[in-house]
C-alpha cells in the first residue's frame, strides 16, 4: 500500500473525491510528513519553500475540521503579502469545491476597507489576510476571532522580515489558547524560534530540505602573496561568483574600512561593520544589508556577532582567522536552510596555521587557482533592492502594513517588489526593487501614511 497516497488519510469522502478530480494522487514530501499530524489536531512546524505543497497541507487540515453550519470565523491564515493571500485563498477554494457553502474571505491592506466590513457582516468560515489589515479589523471591532480553532502562519520568516512581529503578537492574543497552530517557514532565524516557543504547544517539526551541515558549504582556499594581490583576489572572486549577499571577515577594524573603501572605488556595493560605528550607523548598515540593497558586508568577528542573517550566499575570509574555531563559526553563516553556501579563504601559505586548520576541520586544504585577471575589467553586479527611509516610525503610529498598503494601493507595484520593512521609533525603512525606486519614492512622498505626509529619501 502506497504510504504517500491521499486515500490513506482519515479525511471526509468529499475532500478525497475532490482531490482525485484535481489529480492530487500522491502527497508531496511536506504533505506526507505533516498531514497525519495536522489531521490529528497537533501543532506543526513545516519548513518548506513556496511550491512544496504546504498550502494544500494546511488547507486540507482546515477543511477537515470545518463546521459549515457555524457562520463564524473558525480558521485564520496570516500571510506576508496580498499576492500570497490571494494564492492561498484560491487554493483553499479549489480544495473545498465539493463542500457546500464554504466561505473564504481575503482581508489585505491596499484594498478598500468598507467592502471588507460588509463581507465580514455576511459571515465567513475562513479568513486569509495580512497582519496589518487583520489587526485593523480587530481594533475597529469589525471582526472577532473568539471561535478560531486553527491559526496558520504562512511564510512566517518573510512576515517577520516585513516587520509584522508586533501585529502577529497582538492577533494571537485575541485567539483562544486551545487552538491548533500551524507555522510554515523557509528559514528558522532566532525570531521564529522565539515565536514558536510563545504560541505553539509541543509542535511537531517537519523539514523537507536538508539542514545546515558542512556538506552544504563548498570551501575554497587561495594563496596570495601581499596586500594588493589579496585585494585583487577578493574582487575577482566577487565578480566571478556574484553572490547576492556575502560577508567579508577581517581580523581588524581598520581592515574593514580600507577594504570597504577599495571595493566601493571599484563599483561594488559594500558596507563596513565594526565596533567603532555609532548605533544609528550600525542600524542603517544592518537594515541595508539585511534587505539586500547592499550585497557585501565587511565585518570583524566581534561586530558580526549579533548578526541574525540566514540567507548568506558566501563568506570570505580576507585572511586566515587566528583560531580554527573562528573559521568554522564564520563559514557556518552560509549554506543554511537547505541552500548551498560558499566559503572562500585567502591565506599567505603559513604552513603551521594551515595544518592546524586542516586537522581541526578534518579535511585536506588544497589551494586553487584564482579566476582569470581580465575579469577585473568587468563591472560588478548591482544589488536587487534599494532602501527608502521614511521620516516617521512607531512614535508616529506608522506600521509595516501602512507602508505596504501605501505602496501597493492602486498602482502596479506588487508585494513581490517590496522587500523588508523595518519600523523604528522615529524612522521606517522599506526595501523596494531597483526597477521601481522612482515610482515608490513618488508614491510614498506624495501619498499619506496615517493621514500624514512624511519625508521619504533614498539612502
Amino acid at each position: 500500500m502506497d504510504q504517500t497516497s491521499f486515500s490513506n488519510l482519515n479525511m471526509h469522502a468529499d475532500l478525497l473525491e475532490n482531490l482525485s478530480t484535481l489529480n492530487y494522487d500522491q502527497m508531496t514530501p511536506i504533505q506526507a510528513q505533516s498531514l497525519p499530524d495536522i489531521l490529528a489536531g497537533k501543532d506543526v512546524i513545516g519548513q518548506g519553500k513556496t511550491g512544496s505543497g504546504k498550502t494544500a497541507a494546511f488547507g486540507l487540515g482546515i477543511l477537515q475540521k470545518l463546521d459549515v453550519k457555524q457562520y463564524k470565523i473558525q480558521s485564520l491564515v496570516l500571510c506576508p503579502t496580498r499576492e500570497l493571500a490571494d494564492q492561498v485563498t484560491k487554493e483553499i477554494r479549489r480544495l473545498a469545491r465539493r463542500l457546500p457553502n464554504v466561505k473564504v474571505l481575503t482581508l489585505c491592506g491596499g484594498m478598500p476597507f468598507g467592502p471588507q466590513v460588509g463581507s465580514l457582516e455576511h459571515g465567513a468560515h475562513i479568513v486569509v489576510g495580512t497582519p496589518g489589515r487583520i489587526e485593523d479589523h480587530l481594533s475597529r471591532g469589525t471582526m472577532s476571532l473568539k471561535h478560531v480553532n486553527t491559526l496558520v502562519l504562512d511564510e512566517a520568516d518573510r512576515m517577520l522580515d516585513m516587520g509584522f512581529q508586533a501585529s502577529v503578537d497582538n492577533i494571537v492574543d485575541q485567539i483562544p489558547k486551545w487552538r491548533q497552530t500551524l507555522l510554515f517557514s523557509a528559514t528558522f532565524p532566532d525570531q521564529i524560534k522565539a515565536i514558536v516557543k510563545r504560541i505553539m504547544l509541543k509542535p511537531i517539526m517537519v523539514k523537507v530540505e536538508s539542514t545546515h551541515d558542512s556538506d552544504t558549504i563548498s570551501q575554497h582556499f587561495y594563496q596570495v602573496d601581499d596586500a594588493k594581490q589579496c585585494m585583487d583576489a577578493l574582487r575577482l572572486l566577487l565578480i566571478q561568483y556574484a553572490p547576492e549577499s556575502s560577508v567579508v571577515f577581517c581580523n581588524t577594524k581598520i581592515e574593514t574600512v580600507e577594504i570597504t573603501e577599495e571595493l566601493m572605488k571599484h563599483g561594488f556595493s559594500a558596507l563596513a561593520l565594526n565596533g567603532d560605528l555609532e548605533q544609528w550607523d550600525r542600524d542603517q548598515t544592518m537594515v541595508r544589508f539585511a534587505n539586500k540593497s547592499s550585497s557585501i558586508l565587511v565585518a570583524t568577528d566581534v561586530a558580526a556577532r549579533g548578526l541574525d542573517i540566514d540567507a548568506l550566499d558566501a563568506v570570505f575570509n580576507f585572511k586566515l582567522p587566528h583560531e580554527p574555531e573562528t573559521y568554522v563559526h564564520r563559514i557556518g553563516r552560509t549554506g543554511r536552510a537547505g541552500s548551498k553556501g560558499k566559503a572562500f579563504t585567502l591565506h599567505n601559505g603559513n604552513e603551521y596555521k594551515l595544518t592546524m586548520l586542516s586537522d581541526y576541520i578534518k579535511r585536506p586544504i588544497n589551494s586553487e587557482a584564482l579566476p582569470a585577471a581580465d575579469l577585473l575589467d568587468k563591472r560588478p553586479e548591482m544589488p536587487l533592492m534599494a532602501t527608502l527611509q521614511i521620516g516617521g516610525g512607531k512614535k508616529q503610529k506608522v506600521r509595516p502594513g501602512d507602508i505596504l498598503g501605501a505602496l501597493t494601493a492602486g498602482t502596479d507595484i506588487t508585494g513581490k517588489q517590496v522587500g523588508k520593512i523595518q519600523v523604528l521609533d522615529n524612522w521606517a525603512y522599506v526595501a523596494v526593487s531597483q526597477s521601481i525606486v522612482k515610482q515608490a519614492l513618488k508614491k510614498l512622498g506624495e501619498g499619506k501614511l496615517k493621514g500624514r505626509s512624511f519625508r521619504v529619501r533614498l539612502i
